[in-house]
């Protein structure tokens, strides 16, 4: 297949659309059911290159679910507590702990549900009967993989009454150096960002605590892969193998840290018995599931515990968890990696990451405020490794 002719671009008024290879050579795709749109290969092609160079980096399985050209989140297959994987609504599947690309995707998915909403699917390795499993019962809009299980691509080709957009890609393809977009009629071109992310980043620790464990290493450099293919500015919160938080497209970079750090706070959150034991009615849909528990974690918490609601939901009502109680919760929690798409330009990032966690962090560094930021992270007894590569995408 040398073109594919798409619905429309970005919106419906964009017309004609379509993906081809620009030296007119074979795309590197089979459509093997639906028919994707322009966003949807946006998606599919950026989350892609995000899990193939995770699994080239740590050697492990990797999974991302995408939303408007930026992951909500992406993990590697590490098994999961048995309270991760009732957060992640993933507790009934059988067979989850034997089929780490399950687990990438369950974690990938369980991060952020309420963006993950009808996400674009990207795995490292072929997608099997478990992860389809987990697939088929998720609002969600397509997935890119390199192979399928016969009986997962069956499950798969069921969605959406068999319009579900399932895509094989080439998993040698290797893209050429140089790549080009329009802009207003005007063609950018630039050298493709062909950085590569490894332990080596992580060796220019400027603080005075040095001691940066392997698994530490792990998720920074998850954090850092995910920033790569996320909407700049961002900054990516990031633990126990996947990322927790991801702020992504904020002018300002404190707005970045909170965005991110308020997803990673309602991860952990949602880990907390009070959260895993609220009595839901059976008949609540996981989406409502889902949006009630977002709003029980918020400041309008009422809107869900009020009289004539609780019981649309609920079979008694639960007790609020208030902010006292959060904050007491969240002040227990270490152990966290943070990476940034460019420099840190003041120590209130630091701030807002402890609130959140952090113990780790990787930026690129050049501020002429470096120093702040050092002197911040000594106080916390933080981990810094400047990188000295930004990772703007856009």
């Amino acid at each position: 297949m040398k073109e594919f002719e798409l619905k429309y671009g970005c919106n419906p008024n964009q017309k004609p659309s379509k993906i081809y290879m620009h030296d007119g050579s074979e795309l590197p795709i089979e459509i093997l059911n639906g028919r994707p749109g322009f966003i949807n290969f946006l998606d599919a092609f950026n989350s892609w290159q995000l899990v193939k160079e995770i699994k080239e980096a740590l050697g492990m399985c990797a999974a991302t679910s995408f939303k408007h050209v930026s992951p909500t989140s992406a993990a590697v297959g590490i098994k999961m507590s048995e309270k991760l994987k009732k957060a992640c609504f993933v507790d009934d599947i059988e067979g989850l702990d034997d089929s780490p690309m399950a687990t990438a995707y369950a974690r990938a998915r369980g991060t952020d549900r309420m963006s993950s909403y009808g996400d674009w699917i990207a795995l490292s390795d072929k997608c099997d009967v478990t992860t389809a499993k987990i697939i088929a019962r998720e609002v969600s809009d397509g997935v890119i993989a390199p192979d399928y299980d016969p009986e997962a691509l069956e499950l798969l080709k069921g969605k959406r009454k068999g319009t579900y957009n399932v895509i094989k890609i080439d998993p040698n393809y290797v893209p050429t150096e140089q790549e080009k977009k329009q802009v207003f009629g005007i063609t950018f071109e630039q050298g493709r960002n062909n950085f590569k992310i490894d332990n080596e980043l992580l060796t220019d620790i400027v603080t005075d605590n040095k001691e940066m464990p392997e698994d530490a290493k792990r998720d920074l450099i998850i954090a850092l892969i995910t920033l790569k293919y996320t909407q700049s500015n961002s900054v990516c919160y990031a633990k126990d193998g996947q990322a927790i938080g991801v702020g992504a497209g904020q002018q300002s970079r404190i707005h970045c840290t909170r965005l991110a750090g308020g997803k990673a706070d309602y991860w952990h959150l949602r880990q907390s018995d009070k959260v895993l034991n609220l009595p839901f009615k059976e008949e609540v849909r996981r989406a409502d599931r889902d949006n009630a528990i977002d709003v029980y974690l918020g400041e309008d918490y009422d809107e869900v515990l009020a009289d004539g609601i609780w019981e649309t939901l609920f079979t008694e009502k639960p007790e609020p968890f208030t902010r006292a109680e959060q904050r007491e919760y969240l002040s227990k929690i270490t152990g966290v990696s943070l990476g940034s798409d460019a420099f840190f330009p003041f120590g209130d990032n630091i701030e807002r990451a402890k609130r959140s966690g952090v113990s780790y962090i990787a930026q690129p560094g050049g501020s002429i405020r470096d120093d702040n930021v050092i002197e911040t992270c000594n106080k916390y007894g933080m981990v810094m490794a400047m990188t000295k590569m930004r990772l703007f995408h856009h």
